[in-house]
C-alpha cells in the first residue's frame, strides 16, 4: 500500500528507475544458481504471483489465493510477464493477466504455477521434504541444470544438440560427476549429501 501511494507521485523517470529495480530483482531470482522454493499462504496477488512464477518449486496452502491483478489497477504485469508466460503458457497467461481474475491454489496447480497444494498446517513439512530432495543433488549439477533448462527452453532438440552433448560431457568428468557416479556404483551416499535420509 505504501509503495503504491509513493508511486502515484513518481515522474516517468522515477517510474523507470523503480521498474528497473523490480525487473532486476526478478531476473536475479530467476538466475539464482540454487533451487528457489516458494512457500505461499494467504493472498499472492500481482507481484506475489509473479514471485511464484519465478520459483523453481512452489508449495501453496490449499486456501491461498493467486491473481495477476495489475490490469484491475490500470497497470500492467510487465516485469513479471516473461516468467509468467514461461511458467503457465500464453493461453493461461492471456486469460488471467487480461482479466485480473483471482484464482485458487488448486487452479494455480492445474496451470503449473504451483507444484504442491497442501493444508496450511503442512506447508513447512512439505517445504522441508522438498529441501531434503535438493540436498541429495550435487550443487554443480543443480547449477548446470538450471542454466541448461533456460538455454534449451523453446528451442528445437536439433538446435541444442551441441549444447546438451557438451553439458553432459563436462558434468561427467567434473569432480561431482565422478563422485556421484562412483557413489551410485558403490551403493553409498555421495559426499555432498548432508543428511542421513539417502
Amino acid at each position: 500500500m505504501q509503495w503504491m501511494s509513493r508511486m502515484l507521485v513518481f515522474s516517468r523517470e522515477e517510474n523507470l528507475a523503480d521498474a528497473r529495480r523490480a525487473a532486476s530483482m526478478f531476473l536475479a531470482l530467476d538466475r539464482l544458481p540454487v533451487p528457489l522454493i516458494g512457500r505461499i499462504h494467504g493472498a499472492a496477488l500481482g507481484g506475489g504471483s509473479g514471485l511464484a512464477a519465478v520459483c523453481d518449486v512452489v508449495v501453496a496452502a490449499d486456501d491461498a489465493m493467486f491473481g495477476f491483478t495489475e490490469v484491475v489497477l490500470g497497470i500492467l504485469p510487465a516485469m513479471i510477464s516473461p516468467y509468467v508466460v514461461r511458467k503457465i503458457g500464453l493461453s493461461a497467461a492471456r486469460e488471467l493477466c487480461l482479466s485480473g481474475a483471482r484464482f485458487t491454489a488448486e487452479r494455480a496447480q492445474q496451470i503449473g504455477l504451483v507444484h504442491r497444494v497442501v493444508p496450511a498446517a503442512k506447508l513447512d513439512e512439505t517445504v522441508a521434504e522438498q529441501l531434503a530432495l535438493f540436498r541429495k543433488a550435487a550443487p554443480s549439477a543443480i547449477r548446470a541444470t538450471k542454466r541448461l533448462l533456460t538455454d534449451v527452453y523453446g528451442r528445437r532438440p536439433g538446435d541444442v544438440l551441441g549444447l546438451t552433448v557438451d553439458n553432459i560431457a563436462n558434468q561427467r568428468v567434473s569432480a561431482e560427476g565422478q563422485e556421484g557416479m562412483r557413489a551410485f556404483l558403490e551403493k553409498r551416499a555421495a559426499s555432498w549429501v548432508t543428511n542421513s535420509d539417502t
